[in-house]
């Protein structure tokens, strides 16, 4: 027993001196692969969204959430809106990495350094206006107490273009930079006459005026030709009772116009997070509303911004296929590590194929050394002088009887070692039958 657990370590042993030097290329592989490999996506970003009564602030905790439940932190920022959101983009410190930014701000891009993950969702230019004036065009507006949204917010900028192609300035009309907040609370008092916003009926200050009795909402003749100059906008159809049938909302045929809602970021945001927060969207706005249909969004269609390589491939192919079936973050791991298995399997498969090779000739090499030995005292080799020599060589036979009986083998080779004994024994018996024989 003693004996067997010697051999058993010794055969350990020898396998550490032959795989291990190839163990140690191995880690050595991984350690130099691992330089090649993507950094892991950060657990913390920021979202510019828009003010807190407005809707996409309400989408950004959406997506919050979803994440959350990926181990992933997304930090809401209520911001002034899309003007804004962009300037965050392209902050160097204190920005935000994904931004909810409505059409037509591209212009307002300072660098490239933006992509877009895709459109969200359709957001109608409401004009709204006292339901004692007798309103049909922008033009209308001219001379009165209108309400175009805070500094910053894509409203106002959008606003500010339709009326300057009308011949709308603040020469003729007190244009008032309110937030959508303040302007609902003006108009419904009677303070301001018009008010215009950019946003989802969803909105709770777009819900209250659509359901106030002393407001009325402008149609938007000529919504073709303000589609074609501004290609961010896209005309929508409001038919008779669509927002509220029992309410009859609106009560009539209208057209408006909308950009969309597109989710940008920065060019360096983790692929991986660009994956998850596009299926974060997918399943906050596919089901859609009454001004999109059902899967419409999120889109690679309606978009300013390059489209993102990542989210390209989301569009095409879906979640990637890991994402599908495991955590994100055990996914994200695997996908990252796929760059090492290849180059080390490429370099590691040959040599690990090599090692039992070489294994198995050191082990036999303890064996076979020795024959060349037991080749000195054959008889066929020494007939001249056997006899004078025949004590010298059966002494040398029992020495090399002596060492061989030292060798310690695998189990799997005894058969060999065996062998080697069994020809000493054979050549020992050779030496005195030779002796005989000329004796």
């Amino acid at each position: 027993m003693i004996k067997l657990k010697k051999k058993e370590k010794l055969d350990t042993k020898e396998k550490l001196k032959i795989y291990g030097p190839a163990v140690l290329f191995a880690i050595i592989g991984v350690v130099f692969a691992y330089q090649f490999v993507d950094p892991a996506p950060p657990r913390r970003i920021s979202i510019g969204t828009g003010s807190p009564e407005d809707a996409t602030f309400t989408y950004g905790k959406a997506y919050s959430k979803l994440l959350a439940k990926d181990g992933v932190t997304l930090e809401v920022r209520s911001t002034a809106g899309s003007a804004e959101n962009i300037k965050l983009l392209e902050a160097d410190s204190g920005g935000v990495d994904v931004a909810i930014v409505q059409g037509g701000m591209a212009p307002l891009a300072k660098t490239d350094n933006l992509v877009t993950l895709g459109s969200l969702y359709f957001q109608p230019l409401w004009i709204f206006h006292k339901n004692d004036l007798k309103l049909n065009r922008i033009p209308d507006l001219k001379g009165l107490r209108v309400a175009v949204g805070a500094k910053g917010s894509g409203t106002r900028i959008l606003a500010m273009q339709l009326l300057g192609l009308n011949d709308i300035s603040k020469k003729n009309t007190q244009i008032l930079p309110y937030g959508v907040e303040k302007a609902a609370d003006l108009l419904l008092s009677g303070e301001i006459d018009a008010a215009m916003f950019v946003s989802t009926h969803r909105s709770p200050y777009v819900l209250r005026l659509i359901d106030s009795r002393s407001v009325a909402l402008m149609g938007l003749e000529r919504a073709e030709a303000y589609s074609l100059l501004y290609h961010c906008l896209y005309i929508l159809k409001i038919p008779e009772g669509i927002i509220d049938f029992v309410a009859n909302i609106p009560s009539r045929d209208l057209t408006l116009v909308a950009p969309t809602t597109q989710l940008v970021a920065r060019k360096d945001l983790h692929p991986a997070l660009i994956s998850l927060i596009l299926q974060a969207a997918e399943e906050v706005h596919e089901t859609g509303s009454e001004f999109e249909r059902q899967g419409q969004f999120p889109s690679p269609e309606y978009i300013e911004f390059k489209l993102s390589d990542e989210a390209e491939r989301f569009y095409e192919s879906g979640a990637p296929f890991l994402q599908r079936y495991l955590p994100f973050w055990l996914a994200n791991f695997m996908t990252r590590m796929k760059i090492m298995l290849l180059p080390l399997f490429v370099l590691l498969f040959p040599l690990f194929k090599l090692m039992p090779l070489i294994y198995r000739w050191r082990i036999r090499k303890r064996i076979y050394r020795w024959y060349s030995e037991l080749a000195k005292v054959d008889p066929e080799m020494h007939k001249e002088d056997l006899t004078a020599n025949l004590n010298e060589y059966l002494l040398m036979l029992d020495n090399l009887e002596e060492k061989v009986k030292d060798i310690s083998v695998p189990l799997a080779y005894s058969e060999e070692l065996y062998s080697l004994r069994l020809h000493i024994d054979m050549l020992r018996n050779k030496l005195y039958r030779t002796h005989e024989k000329e004796n």
